[in-house]
């Protein structure tokens, strides 16, 4: 059987979903699928219990969407980016560096949703639009592309035409794979165990990232749970050490963790379970191919600093949709425009997240004291910090 579509999005996460409601509210005929179901409440088997941040630059793609009206009521605002550095002999805040919003603009940095949340509203949004669909447990297996339409192979055994495919399927991506791109990989030894605390001290609406050595312990606000402040964590160790940790005992794993937060928002209770996520940098040679684009995690992966992850993503989606015309929606002329704006964007991004996570793992305490003082410096330098302000969360 051979159906026929405008836009074939393989991969149903975050960003794909997103992908299909904005090419869906622009009225084009979506057909996206995923091996997996979406998890979309947060105490169910294989729940994503992180969270994403959106920072300003994202929100206009979202509304375009009509995805922005859905997921505004349940954000938490993210005022104030505040890093920490702990790298001293004991595990005591050394320094507070806070870095405002209102430096820059009315509005805040961005706004925190829970992941499982966002696939709800997303499946919601879908269904609303006629010519979207979304299938899960169905994998794009294989991929033939010719001039004129992409032909994707599902796991069921049909074919889809589409004019455009966007192959958002992930890290290891098949569709990257069938269209002979490579990728280039750093890896860190590194894993982060993601949860949700409550804590004695209200968050403010402030990001926090507390630097020793391994990588950042990061929490990031939530609404209150009855009644008490809330937080996302994001514990980044080497592996062995994250493997340490999921050994320990509920009593002992709070003593580590209210350590490691060096008491900033006072007692820490755990308030989920853990969820344990590799930690990688990659980005494809290519973000293009014939009748194909990349995007997401199939075209580039960053650890999670700085909530670059999937607001590159809808950074990617912003491009496609700029470019997309009824009449050269996939042609070789938009997808090498896609690629050469935002290859060397992404490039520049991955490279500077990866300095700042290598800077985070530093355990030998000359280079924690060196780290604490290139960030002293920076911060001192009024114009350097507001301009890491905009790089980072993607302003112009």
């Amino acid at each position: 059987m051979r159906e026929t579509v405008d836009i074939m999005i393989a991969g149903g996460g975050v960003a794909g979903l997103a992908a299909a409601a904005a090419f869906g509210s622009a009225g084009y005929r979506v057909l996206c699928v995923d091996p997996a179901a979406p998890v979309t409440e947060s105490t169910a088997q294989g729940a994503d219990l992180r969270t994403t941040a959106f920072l300003q630059p994202s929100v206009p793609v979202l509304q375009a969407a009509g995805l922005w009206e859905r997921l505004a009521p349940h954000a938490m605002p993210l005022q104030v980016m505040r890093i920490v550095d702990a790298g001293g002999p004991e595990p005591v805040a050394r320094s507070t560096h806070d870095f405002d919003a209102a430096d820059l603009s009315d509005q805040p940095f961005g706004w925190n949703l829970p992941n499982w949340l966002l696939r709800r509203e997303f499946l919601a949004r879908m269904a609303e639009l006629p010519d979207v669909r979304f299938e899960p447990g169905i994998a794009a297996t294989d991929l033939l592309t010719r001039e004129s339409e992409a032909i994707v192979t599902l796991g069921d055994g049909r074919r889809i035409a589409a004019r455009l495919l966007l192959a958002a399927d992930g890290r290891h991506s098949r569709m990257r794979a069938a269209l002979g791109i490579n990728v280039q990989t750093f890896r860190y030894g590194q894993k982060a165990l993601a949860f949700a605390v409550t804590h004695d001290l209200p968050h403010d609406n402030v990001s926090t990232e507390i630097h020793r050595s391994g990588g950042p312990f990061t929490l990031v606000p939530l609404p209150d749970r009855d009644g008490t402040p809330c937080s996302a964590v994001v514990w980044m160790e080497s592996g062995p050490e994250i493997a340490r940790l999921q050994t320990l005992s509920d009593t002992r794993f709070d003593e580590e963790m209210n350590t490691r937060s060096c008491g900033l928002f006072g007692r820490l209770q755990r308030a989920s379970a853990l969820t344990v996520w590799p930690i990688i940098a990659q980005i494809a040679d290519r973000f293009d191919g014939e009748r194909s684009a990349l995007m997401a995690e199939a075209a580039h992966v960053v650890p999670p600093i700085g909530a670059q992850g999937l607001n590159m993503s809808l950074a990617d989606l912003k491009v496609l949709l700029d470019l997309a015309r009824p009449e050269t929606l996939g042609n070789a002329g938009m997808l090498r425009t896609y690629h050469q704006r935002r290859w060397p964007e992404v490039r520049l991004r991955v490279a500077g997240v990866d300095m700042l996570n290598r800077a985070s793992m530093a355990s030998a305490q000359p280079l924690r004291d060196a780290r604490a003082a290139a960030l002293n410096a920076f911060y001192s330098l009024r114009p350097v910090r507001h301009g890491l302000m905009r790089l980072g969360i993607g302003m112009r």
